[in-house]
């Protein structure tokens, strides 16, 4: 008799699914939510007032941490996307005179990405308006509020990055 269709099957899930799995998968579905609908209101305004995608604003916001520039694998790594994807949005921004790719002094065959001194100050115009935007989105919650949302988060992201 396979598994599945044994009595104790069913009643040995069962047993193993607890509140605390189902709250566990509420929390996480509510994260995801919230996270979505914030980055899509953000996406959109990128785009209508900046005409920039949230891709390319975010390489330009690791670059603008980064004034000496970095290598396109770091890039990819930092932003969790392939490192095609990489190269074909500092291509875009390339075109534009946003970001410029230099030999890398470490070595030689490689380059890194930096931004230009216009994509440094568009990056700033950008940034200053974006942080507005999640200021606006987020002012319903309070303060203390806030401040214990950023602990707990924090603490849950302490426990991911555990060994």
């Amino acid at each position: 008799m396979p598994l599945s269709d044994h009595p104790d099957h069913d009643l040995d899930l069962a047993s193993r699914l607890t509140q605390d799995h189902h709250q566990s998968l509420k929390l996480w579905l509510r994260m995801l939510s919230c996270t979505v609908k914030i980055e899509n209101e953000i996406r959109s305004r990128l785009r209508a007032t900046f005409g920039i995608t949230l891709p390319r604003f975010d390489l330009m916001a690791q670059l603008e941490r980064h004034p000496d520039g970095m290598r396109m694998g770091e890039l990819s790594k930092r932003m969790m996307v392939t490192g095609g994807n990489i190269t074909g949005i500092t291509d875009q921004l390339e075109q534009e005179r946003l970001v410029v790719r230099v030999p890398d002094p470490k070595d030689g065959r490689a380059y890194s990405v930096k931004l230009t001194p216009e994509g440094r100050s568009a990056f700033a115009d950008m940034a200053a308006v974006h942080e507005g935007w999640v200021a606006e989105l987020l002012q319903p919650m309070s303060a203390d509020d806030k401040g214990q949302l950023i602990e707990l988060l924090s603490q849950m992201k302490r426990h991911l990055n555990a060994p």
